[in-house]
């Protein structure tokens, strides 16, 4: 408990100074420059992290001068400035814009990675991951899109910068989805509907055989089946998880 307190403590006051800069600082106007000095300034400040001035730099372009040289540019540059302050809602925005109008430009596989990685750091939760709560249980409907942008990325430029790198993280959130479609089935275990459980264990086991849930998925089949009275289904799970799991 006093842990916890601790943590709660760290994190108010962190809010707090938080509050308190945003509140003392206003924004400053984006000055009247030429567009090359105004994105230079913008690129200096993603260099240092001030992701908020570079956002309001680039935002002026954009609005300034649409169809000027560094218009393509800024674009993907506000997607990953938006990115990092974690604004997704307008990081997504932007990404979707900037696909729609430039299907064809060289850096679509960019904006389709970015895609991606902002939908995956939307299924995140940073109060929930500092104070380590399991978030097995919680919806990942932005997980299972951050999936499938992975895959269409692959799919449109497999040999894309960021394709390894996007394998990678489907590795990752395939083992998320996994563990939430296990979550579900125990938990209609603990609902006593054996067979809502057993179908879902077997989807777990359909289309994630190659993830840590395939064994516990396998178990849960054999109680729910035996459970059901189905003893020749039970048999089949159980002959799977002794074919696969046979040392232990």
């Amino acid at each position: 408990m006093a842990k916890q307190r601790s943590v709660w403590l760290t994190l108010t006051l962190a809010l707090a100074l938080t509050a308190t800069g945003c509140s003392s600082t206003k924004k400053d106007e984006v000055p009247d420059e030429p567009p090359e000095v105004l994105y230079q300034d913008a690129q200096a400040r993603l260099q240092s992290a001030n992701y908020i001035r570079a956002a309001e730099l680039l935002e002026a372009m954009d609005s300034r001068y649409p169809f000027g040289a560094y218009s393509n540019q800024v674009q993907l540059d506000l997607i990953y400035a938006y990115y990092k302050q974690d604004d997704t809602a307008r990081a997504l925005a932007n990404i979707d814009r900037f696909i729609r109008l430039n299907p064809n430009h060289p850096s679509v596989d960019y904006a389709q990675y970015m895609r991606g990685l902002t939908n995956m750091a939307t299924d995140h939760n940073f109060f929930q991951e500092l104070l380590n709560i399991d978030r097995t249980d919680r919806d990942p409907a932005y997980a299972r899109q951050a999936f499938a942008d992975f895959r269409q990325l692959l799919r449109q430029y497999p040999d894309s910068v960021y394709a390894a790198d996007a394998r990678a993280r489907m590795i990752s959130l395939k083992n998320r989805l996994a563990k939430y479609d296990l979550a579900v089935a125990k938990f209609y275990i603990k609902r006593g509907a054996w067979l809502a459980a057993a179908n879902r264990a077997k989807f777990v086991v359909e289309s994630y055989p190659d993830t840590d849930t395939l064994r516990p998925a396998l178990e849960l089949m054999v109680e729910a089946y035996n459970t059901l009275g189905l003893t020749e289904m039970a048999n089949n799970a159980k002959a799977v998880l002794r074919a696969n799991f046979a040392a232990s």
